[in-house]
């Protein structure tokens, strides 16, 4: 398996930490979006919308979107839950991440780190949006150590990876003292690196 990935993507690394956590072997192909590298005619060819992730799986089919590629290749394993309403939960939270998340949080670390801006001159909507995730994850890990059971899953998984860079786009996670504890909780369950 190929993983056509930017190092820098939270969404990019969801699927290499899935990959490594689950064992499966895999060529990392560094794809700087900064360069414009997806945005050649043989990425393009992979996925047309010029979007890192893309996996290109043995068989040669390419599959593109982190939180799809990260369904697929946890298939089975102990990331996604057995039981059927945990198992949508876990989707919802993975929905939620894409559409209530991702666009604030990743958006505002990436205008502050590497476009160069100020968080005070981030959109205003941005940044009360992000917050506003925030203290939803805030809320939700009142319930448990985990978004879903009692165990890490891909909704943890898919939410750690912006999260916890959270603060490089203006966020001080000391505000949430749950997401705080959380971000150890995951990245120690998954092996990831600090």
């Amino acid at each position: 398996m190929k993983i056509y990935g930017d190092s820098i993507s939270g969404n990019c690394l969801k699927v290499k930490w899935t990959a490594d956590y689950l064992g499966l072997p895999y060529t990392w192909i560094e794809t700087d979006i900064l360069k414009g590298e997806s945005r050649t005619p043989q990425f393009l060819a992979l996925n047309a919308a010029g979007q890192v992730p893309v996996v290109v799986l043995g068989d040669g089919r390419p599959l593109a979107q982190s939180n799809a590629i990260i369904l697929h290749l946890a298939e089975g394993s102990d990331l996604i839950p057995a039981d059927a309403y945990e198992r949508a939960r876990m989707l919802e939270w993975l929905f939620w991440e894409q559409y209530s998340h991702e666009p604030y949080v990743a958006v505002a670390r990436f205008h502050v780190r590497y476009l160069g801006k100020s968080a005070a001159d981030l959109d205003p909507r941005i940044v009360e949006r992000g917050a506003a995730a925030l203290a939803r994850l805030d809320e939700a890990l009142a319930d448990g150590p985990f978004l879903v059971g009692t165990a890490p899953t891909l909704a943890d998984l898919s939410l750690i990876a912006y999260t916890r860079v959270a603060h490089e786009g203006g966020f001080d996670l000391a505000r949430y003292p749950r997401v705080e504890a959380w971000v150890g909780r995951v990245e120690e369950a998954l092996g990831i690196a600090s």
